[in-house]
Protein backbone atom coordinates (compact mmCIF):
# COMPACT_ATOMS: atom_id res chain seq x y z
CA UNK A 1 0.00 0.00 0.00
CA UNK A 2 1.59 3.23 -1.18
CA UNK A 3 0.34 5.44 1.68
CA UNK A 4 2.05 3.15 4.19
CA UNK A 5 5.18 2.65 2.13
CA UNK A 6 5.96 6.39 2.04
CA UNK A 7 6.47 6.30 5.80
CA UNK A 8 8.70 3.22 5.68
CA UNK A 9 11.14 4.56 3.11
CA UNK A 10 12.17 7.67 1.19
CA UNK A 11 9.22 9.22 -0.68
CA UNK A 12 11.08 9.22 -4.00
CA UNK A 13 11.93 5.53 -3.59
CA UNK A 14 8.32 4.63 -2.68
CA UNK A 15 7.06 6.63 -5.68
CA UNK A 16 9.48 4.89 -8.03
CA UNK A 17 8.46 1.46 -6.70
CA UNK A 18 4.76 2.24 -7.07
CA UNK A 19 5.16 3.56 -10.60
CA UNK A 20 7.12 0.45 -11.58
CA UNK A 21 4.57 -1.85 -9.91
CA UNK A 22 1.75 -0.17 -11.85
CA UNK A 23 3.81 0.05 -15.05
CA UNK A 24 3.08 3.78 -15.07
CA UNK A 25 5.24 6.71 -16.17
CA UNK A 26 5.68 9.99 -14.36
CA UNK A 27 3.93 11.70 -17.25
CA UNK A 28 0.90 9.40 -16.83
CA UNK A 29 0.84 10.08 -13.09
CA UNK A 30 1.05 13.78 -13.84
CA UNK A 31 -2.01 13.62 -16.09
CA UNK A 32 -4.06 11.49 -13.68
CA UNK A 33 -3.13 13.39 -10.50
CA UNK A 34 -3.11 16.87 -12.06
CA UNK A 35 0.45 17.62 -10.93
CA UNK A 36 2.94 19.25 -13.31
CA UNK A 37 5.40 16.71 -14.74
CA UNK A 38 8.38 18.91 -13.77
CA UNK A 39 7.29 18.79 -10.12
CA UNK A 40 7.01 15.01 -10.22
CA UNK A 41 10.38 14.59 -11.94
CA UNK A 42 12.03 16.72 -9.23
CA UNK A 43 10.33 14.70 -6.48
CA UNK A 44 11.20 11.38 -8.14
CA UNK A 45 14.85 12.36 -8.50
CA UNK A 46 15.04 13.44 -4.85
CA UNK A 47 15.85 16.99 -5.92
CA UNK A 48 12.77 18.28 -4.13
CA UNK A 49 10.61 17.15 -1.21
CA UNK A 50 6.89 17.06 -2.00
CA UNK A 51 4.40 19.41 -0.40
CA UNK A 52 1.69 17.82 1.70
CA UNK A 53 -0.92 18.77 -0.89
CA UNK A 54 1.13 16.98 -3.57
CA UNK A 55 1.48 13.87 -1.41
CA UNK A 56 -2.28 13.85 -0.86
CA UNK A 57 -2.98 14.07 -4.60
CA UNK A 58 -0.57 11.25 -5.38
CA UNK A 59 -1.98 9.02 -2.63
CA UNK A 60 -5.55 9.81 -3.75
CA UNK A 61 -4.63 8.80 -7.29
CA UNK A 62 -3.01 5.51 -6.19
CA UNK A 63 -5.58 4.75 -3.48
CA UNK A 64 -8.89 6.34 -4.48
CA UNK A 65 -11.55 6.61 -1.79
CA UNK A 66 -14.35 7.20 -4.29
CA UNK A 67 -15.61 4.19 -6.13
CA UNK A 68 -14.51 1.85 -3.39
CA UNK A 69 -16.09 -1.55 -3.28
CA UNK A 70 -16.47 -4.70 -1.25
CA UNK A 71 -14.67 -7.66 -2.77
CA UNK A 72 -16.33 -11.06 -2.89
CA UNK A 73 -13.86 -13.91 -3.34
CA UNK A 74 -15.88 -16.94 -4.44
CA UNK A 75 -16.65 -19.43 -7.19
CA UNK A 76 -17.79 -17.91 -10.47
CA UNK A 77 -21.34 -19.31 -10.25
CA UNK A 78 -21.95 -17.29 -7.08
CA UNK A 79 -20.34 -14.16 -8.50
CA UNK A 80 -22.63 -14.37 -11.53
CA UNK A 81 -25.64 -14.29 -9.19
CA UNK A 82 -24.51 -11.20 -7.25
CA UNK A 83 -23.21 -9.22 -10.23
CA UNK A 84 -24.34 -5.60 -10.02
CA UNK A 85 -25.32 -5.81 -6.33
CA UNK A 86 -24.76 -2.95 -3.90
CA UNK A 87 -24.99 -2.35 -0.16
CA UNK A 88 -25.26 0.97 1.65
CA UNK A 89 -22.68 2.41 4.02
CA UNK A 90 -24.21 5.42 5.73
CA UNK A 91 -26.21 6.82 2.86
CA UNK A 92 -23.68 5.95 0.18
CA UNK A 93 -24.09 2.89 -2.05
CA UNK A 94 -21.05 0.65 -2.36
CA UNK A 95 -20.82 -2.00 -5.04
CA UNK A 96 -19.82 -5.64 -4.70
CA UNK A 97 -16.99 -6.71 -6.98
CA UNK A 98 -16.37 -10.38 -7.64
CA UNK A 99 -13.03 -12.16 -7.71
CA UNK A 100 -13.34 -15.69 -9.05
CA UNK A 101 -11.30 -18.28 -7.20
CA UNK A 102 -11.10 -22.06 -7.48
CA UNK A 103 -8.26 -22.83 -5.08
CA UNK A 104 -6.78 -21.57 -1.84
CA UNK A 105 -3.96 -19.93 -3.80
CA UNK A 106 -6.50 -18.19 -6.06
CA UNK A 107 -8.34 -16.90 -2.98
CA UNK A 108 -5.21 -15.47 -1.40
CA UNK A 109 -4.10 -13.82 -4.64
CA UNK A 110 -7.61 -12.44 -5.22
CA UNK A 111 -7.73 -10.94 -1.72
CA UNK A 112 -4.36 -9.26 -2.19
CA UNK A 113 -5.40 -7.96 -5.62
CA UNK A 114 -8.71 -6.67 -4.25
CA UNK A 115 -6.90 -4.80 -1.47
CA UNK A 116 -4.47 -3.31 -3.96
CA UNK A 117 -7.38 -2.17 -6.13
CA UNK A 118 -9.02 -0.32 -3.22
CA UNK A 119 -11.45 -2.79 -1.67
CA UNK A 120 -13.07 -1.48 1.50
CA UNK A 121 -13.60 -5.04 2.74
CA UNK A 122 -13.46 -8.66 1.63
CA UNK A 123 -16.01 -11.46 1.83
CA UNK A 124 -14.58 -14.98 1.56
CA UNK A 125 -14.99 -18.60 2.65
CA UNK A 126 -14.83 -19.25 6.41
CA UNK A 127 -11.78 -21.49 6.09
CA UNK A 128 -9.81 -18.60 4.56
CA UNK A 129 -11.02 -15.65 6.59
CA UNK A 130 -8.45 -15.81 9.41
CA UNK A 131 -5.60 -16.11 6.91
CA UNK A 132 -6.92 -13.27 4.74
CA UNK A 133 -7.35 -11.05 7.85
CA UNK A 134 -3.62 -11.48 8.56
CA UNK A 135 -2.70 -10.49 5.00
CA UNK A 136 -4.92 -7.44 4.43
CA UNK A 137 -5.64 -4.47 6.65
CA UNK A 138 -9.35 -4.15 5.86
CA UNK A 139 -12.46 -5.83 7.31
CA UNK A 140 -13.02 -9.46 6.32
CA UNK A 141 -16.36 -11.29 6.60
CA UNK A 142 -17.24 -14.88 5.86
CA UNK A 143 -19.71 -16.37 3.42
CA UNK A 144 -22.01 -18.37 5.65
CA UNK A 145 -24.09 -20.91 3.74
CA UNK A 146 -27.73 -21.20 4.65
CA UNK A 147 -28.60 -24.51 6.34
CA UNK A 148 -30.72 -25.48 3.30
CA UNK A 149 -27.65 -25.16 1.06
CA UNK A 150 -25.89 -27.79 3.19
CA UNK A 151 -28.95 -30.06 3.17
CA UNK A 152 -29.31 -29.69 -0.62
CA UNK A 153 -25.63 -30.61 -1.04
CA UNK A 154 -26.11 -33.63 1.24
CA UNK A 155 -29.08 -34.75 -0.90
CA UNK A 156 -26.91 -34.52 -4.03
CA UNK A 157 -24.29 -36.69 -2.35
CA UNK A 158 -26.97 -39.16 -1.23
CA UNK A 159 -28.24 -39.50 -4.84
CA UNK A 160 -24.69 -40.04 -6.11
CA UNK A 161 -24.02 -42.67 -3.46
CA UNK A 162 -27.31 -44.36 -4.33
CA UNK A 163 -26.41 -44.33 -8.05
CA UNK A 164 -22.93 -45.78 -7.36
CA UNK A 165 -24.44 -48.45 -5.09
CA UNK A 166 -26.96 -49.50 -7.73
CA UNK A 167 -24.24 -49.74 -10.41
CA UNK A 168 -21.91 -51.80 -8.23
CA UNK A 169 -24.71 -54.19 -7.14
CA UNK A 170 -25.48 -55.12 -10.78
CA UNK A 171 -23.01 -57.62 -12.26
Amino acid sequence: MFSRRIFETDFAEALEEELKRRDMTIRELSEKAGIPPATLYKIASGERDPRLSTVRRIVAMFEPKEGRFIAVVAAKFLLDEIEGSEVTIGSKPIRLKGYAANSIDDCIMAAVEARREGAAGIICAPILSSLIERIVDIPVAILKPEPMAVINAANIIAKRIERISSISSHP
